[in-house]
This record gives C-alpha cells, structure tokens and sequence, in this order.
C-alpha cells in the first residue's frame, strides 16, 4: 500500500549516480520514480504521464532546469523541487523566481531532499490544514478556498505554487499582522534554517499575482524595518 504522502515523481538530473541515489531514497518513501536525464525529455513525460512532483537540476544539456520550470509552470501547477550548485544563491533565487516550490543545494543529504519533497507534498495535498479551517478565507474580492486548495481573484482561478498558496493563506488567517522574513520561513513552510531572501521572492511573485499594481502593493504590504503584513481591502 501506497503510504498517503507518496506519489509519482520525476527527476531530471543528467548525473546517472545522482538521479540513481535519488531514486533509491524516494523509492523507499513509497514513491513510484522515473529518471530522465535531460528537459525536453523531462517535458515529454511530464506531458505523456503527469506526475505529482518533479524533483529538477538546474544545469541540463540542451533545456536547462530554468526553462523546463518555466514550461512546466506554464501549464501546470505541479510542485518542483529544484537541486542547485551549493552557494549559488543567485541560482536559487532565479529557480523560485521561475515558479519552483522548494529548493536543495548540492551536494545534498538525500534523506533531506525525501523530507523535503515529502513535505511539499504533503502542502500541496492540503494534508496540513485542519477541519476548522475548511472555510474559504475571502477579502472581498479574493477568496482562498483552504480544503480545495484553489485561491481566485474576481472569480479568476490563480494559479499559484504550494509555497505561495501557503504564505497568502497564512496571511489572510494573519491579517493586518507584521511578520519578519524569518518568522515566515518558521511559521509558514516549517523551515527552521535557510536564506530569508527566499521569502522576498514568494512575495514578489504573490504581487504579481493579486495586486492591481505590484509596484505599488495594497494588500500583501512590507512593512519597513520588519518584514510583510497583509492589509485587507474589505475593511475587516
């Protein structure tokens, strides 16, 4: 029997040694596993047989990880965990950018990157919400429906990563409330080390997504000196 957080993942990671380890950890999480070793191969079967998650190397011949993410977002709300070079952080913060959920630095413990991927997951299934909060979540125009894990704006489906549903959802539990970037990082995603920039791009990507004019934000705030606030537009 299928453990509840397992399910079909792709990994896309041309280093045969790699993408065989990766496979073992996850084959043991329960999960089924299909290795490919380069995008367009890795797009191909997304298309043919999509699958729940896609763990993805940001360097691959041919379609690099950026692209294939790029790809993948432009037709499916799919969670992507993406590997990348150790201290590249202009690396990881371009992959979130393009729309990955998560992220794992190289060289990585493979029963880290099985945690993480059980954890996205298990976020994108709505496992970690609880019955009182079945209720959707509405500031006049938008609503964010929690147990179906669908958020619309002026009845417009959004299509959001796992990590932005998480952060406005919380949020919108959340309102008129200051949090640091770090707070964010602990209370939204569980994450109890790893680089609070990561929090500016989810925010960014969440403006461009609700906002009338991103540059000019009115409801997902920052809040100078500390961090973000969510100010509701429908006078609550």
């Amino acid at each position: 029997m299928i453990p509840e957080q397992a399910g079909r993942v792709l990994v896309v990671d041309d280093d045969p040694t790699v993408a065989e380890v990766v496979a073992r950890y996850l084959a043991r999480d329960g999960h089924e596993v299909e290795c490919v070793a380069d995008g367009p191969a890795a797009l191909r079967s997304a298309a043919e047989r999509p699958p729940d998650l896609v763990v993805l190397d940001l360097m691959l011949p041919g379609v690099d990880g950026l692209e294939v993410c790029r790809r993948l977002r432009a037709t499916s709300p799919v969670p992507i965990v993406m590997l990348t070079a150790l201290g590249a952080e202009t690396d990881r913060l371009a992959g979130l950018e393009t729309g990955a959920d998560d992220y794992v630095t190289k060289p990585f413990s493979p029963r880290e990157l099985a945690l993480r991927v059980r954890s996205v997951l298990r976020r994108s299934r709505g496992a970690l919400v609880p019955v009182v909060a079945a209720a959707p979540l509405r500031d006049g125009d938008l609503v964010v429906d929690v147990a179906a894990h669908e958020a619309s704006l002026r009845g417009e489906l959004l299509s959001l990563t796992v990590r932005e549903f998480d952060l406005l959802a919380f949020l919108l539990r959340h309102p008129r409330r200051a949090f640091t970037r770090d707070e964010l990082l602990a209370q939204v995603w569980d994450w109890t080390f790893g680089d609070s920039s990561t929090v500016t791009v989810h925010v960014r990507r969440l403006r461009e997504k609700i906002e009338d004019d991103p540059a000019a934000p009115r409801r997902l705030v920052t809040v100078w000196g500390v961090g973000y606030r969510y100010e509701p537009r429908d006078g609550a």
